[in-house]
């Protein structure tokens, strides 16, 4: 079945016609274009190279070349802002030192919400993928503290437009997407199918134990990625009634399931010290590792409409409602049957009115207002259920001062029925002349907390810890200040970038001094008589400065070779209270913030050669990481990986088909450190891929 998509492929291509006309559409040669559209940081359209704010962006001939296969592989090999961290507990990005809890991801301007926002969203259809790096509330709301990613879909302006494509890679790793586009009248039609899978696998089969000082190795069935099946459909429907109104209807459908060995089983430690030795003896124990799965299932719906009475107003209603429950899926036993229990239910509901304003040929101003309602029911973090609603005015103004230097300033007032008012502003300033361009900014951030940092209670009887909730959270609040600089002309592109990141309140876990846990009942009840030994909350006791320095390079040279690259250096300063449980009070330590990488760097060479009716593109591209340091691990060791991409491009009249074939991993780079270690990588190691997309249009 895995070979399925594919084999299909190649049946129906064998079926075509072999002596058609081949003819190669411009979109098949080399792209030259330095200077794509941005819409980010603005919300409004510009070339790059006249966007008041810095925007970076990964252009779909980039996505095919490096032969990507979801958003977070397209960030951490084409950029240097984002770093990525796997573990059996799924995949975390970190973006210019700073968690993804901090980062707004927006799909064609339009919030990805919830669990697993980032798996939600489809490869195959994007145009581009817009980083804006920086604090952007003013326009986008709560959580955008580190920037902002929007990642724009292509819609074929074709009467029928229909792509087909499978990759395979070892380890079961199967992608498979198909997406047709319609265009009947003034009626459009916009559907995408996405079915992604994978196989356990293991980095290393052991364990290590510590028996007064001497390592012990037992072996563990336990995997450092998990396999899994999931599937995402989605729909856009709309009708332009006219030159000035047009309307939309939206919709998607996600469904996830972990596989996971249920014969798998792992080993537990238990230390006994006798007596009258004073010496320790060690037993061990064989468990079974997991005795259920992880179902995910999500499902939003929405619409909107857009007016343009005139070329100087555009109007915007966006209304959408996302729905998300988790479920654990036990299995099958001797004494019980399969059956499923809920986890956790997510309810966000968003609904935007916005307006682009041209007031004079010197003056855009964009304003709205934006209501969000979210709602949780948890029974794992024991959440009956708890509601916020958060009210907001926006406006921001982009104004042409003189020849070549441009300002903008923008203001949010947001009300949540939480924690009250708040006011986030931002400006900056573009100056260019000739082919230099530079701008600086300055953006307050403000982020509330969520309502599972708010209310969730867990207990990990393994470390006899018990967390309670804590309603009386404060947001998060930043400042960040930017600078850039870019020189551009016909073949060549660079940008240096330098910011300062200052968050102030941030969240974390807070253990509870014996004064506090004797001070109150709950909580003494729960120390005394529970035998739970350390109590924590989630508190406001973290404080980070993040500073950072990038380049990025393009270059466009002779023979059809191009040439990209970037490095960033981000330097971090994490401070938080940490109890000494001697001495019953608080110090304040100081590292850098977790999951942070203070060296990353990546190079981009592809070749495009076209003959007759035939295009070819080799491409080469190396991700470099320095150190990842964690609070909980320490230090993960450096790594690097490269990876070899074919791609081939064939007309037969309305036919493209586009096999590919690659090596992932060039270089065979493995972090094979026992279980539970600060692994650099999960990488298998080196894999041979096979692709191949069909593209039809008429």
């Amino acid at each position: 079945m895995k070979f399925f998509s594919l084999l299909f492929l190649l049946l129906l291509t064998s079926f075509l016609p072999a002596e058609a006309t081949m003819v190669l559409t411009p979109d098949t040669l080399q792209t030259r274009d330095l200077n794509p559209v941005v819409v980010t940081g603005t919300g409004t359209y510009h070339k790059a190279d006249n966007t008041p704010v810095a925007v970076k962006v990964i252009s779909a001939k980039e996505l095919k070349d490096a032969q990507v296969t979801n958003v977070q592989e397209a960030l951490t090999r084409l950029t240097t802002d984002v770093t990525t961290h796997t573990s059996g507990m799924g995949t975390f990005v970190n973006f210019n030192g700073v968690s993804d809890d901090y980062i707004v991801i927006l799909e064609n301007g339009k919030r990805v919400s919830g669990d697993d926002r980032w798996e939600r969203i489809s490869i195959s259809n994007v145009k581009r993928i817009e980083i804006f790096s920086g604090a952007a509330s003013a326009l986008y709301g709560s959580d955008a503290i580190a920037g902002v990613i929007n990642i724009i879909t292509d819609d074929s302006k074709d009467r029928v437009s229909a792509t087909a494509s499978s990759r395979l890679l070892s380890k079961g790793r199967l992608s498979n997407d198909i997406d047709v586009d319609l265009n009947v009248g003034n009626l459009s039609s916009q559907t995408s199918y996405n079915h992604r899978q994978a196989d356990n696998w293991q980095v290393s089969n052991l364990q290590a134990f510590d028996e007064g000082g001497q390592e012990v190795l037992k072996l563990t069935g336990r995997p450092m990625s998990v396999g899994y099946r999931s599937e995402n459909l989605t729909q856009r429907l709309e009708w332009k009634m006219n030159d000035q109104w047009s309307v939309y209807l939206r919709g998607s459908y996600y469904d996830y399931n972990t596989v996971r060995p249920q014969s798998a089983t792992y080993f537990t430690q238990t230390a006994k010290t006798d007596k009258e030795s004073g010496e320790k003896s060690y037993t061990y124990a064989e468990k079974t590792a997991y005795t259920y799965d992880l179902h995910h299932k999500s499902y939003l719906y929405g619409g909107g409409a857009r007016w343009s009475p005139n070329s100087n107003t555009h109007v915007y209603l966006d209304v959408y409602s996302d729905n998300y429950v988790s479920k654990y899926a036990y299995w099958q036993t001797a004494s019980k049957d399969a059956y499923e229990e809920t986890r956790k239910r997510t309810h966000y509901t968003n609904e935007t009115l916005k307006g682009i304003f041209r007031l004079a040929d010197w003056n855009k101003l964009s304003a709205g207002l934006e209501l969000v309602q979210e709602s949780l029911n948890s029974q794992s973090d024991n959440i009956d259920f708890e509601t916020c609603e958060t009210y907001n005015l926006f406006a921001q103004d982009e104004i042409n001062i003189a020849k070549g230097l441009e300002a903008v300033a923008g203001l949010r007032y947001t009300y949540n029925t939480g924690f009250g008012s708040a006011l986030t502003p931002n400006a900056g300033l573009f100056y260019h002349v000739g082919k230099f361009r530079f701008r600086a900014s300055y953006a307050s951030g403000y982020r509330t907390p969520t309502l599972s940092q708010m209310y969730a209670t867990d207990q990990a009887k393994t470390n006899a810890r018990f967390t309670i909730n804590n309603p009386s959270l404060r947001p998060e609040k930043n400042d960040f200040w930017k600078l850039n600089a870019e020189f551009s002309n016909r073949w060549m592109s660079l940008s240096v970038n330098a910011f300062i990141n200052k968050i102030r309140d941030m969240i974390n876990y807070r253990t509870m001094t014996t004064d506090e846990i004797l001070n109150d009942s709950y909580l003494n009840d729960l120390y005394a008589n529970q035998g739970w030994s350390t109590i924590r909350q989630r508190d406001n006791i973290d404080n980070a400065t993040i500073q950072g320095l990038s380049a990025q390079a393009k270059f466009l040279l002779p023979a059809g070779f191009s040439l990209s690259g970037g490095y960033t250096f981000t330097d971090s300063n994490a401070k938080t209270k940490t109890l000494d449980k001697k001495s019953q009070t608080y110090v304040t330590t100081e590292t850098p913030a977790d999951k942070s990488v203070r060296h990353v760097g990546n190079l981009n060479v592809s070749w495009d050669k076209s003959w007759r009716g035939y295009h070819l593109n080799v491409n080469l591209n190396g991700h470099i990481q320095g150190e990842r340091y964690s609070s909980t691990y320490g230090y993960a060791p450096a790594y690097q990986q490269w990876d070899l991409n074919t791609r081939h491009v064939i007309m037969l009249d309305h036919f493209d088909l586009e096999p590919s074939i690659g090596i992932e991993n060039l270089f065979n780079q493995r972090d094979t450190s026992y279980w539970n270690s600060n692994f650099s990588t999960i990488n298998p190691g080196r894999s041979l891929y096979v692709g191949l997309k069909l593209n039809f249009r008429d």
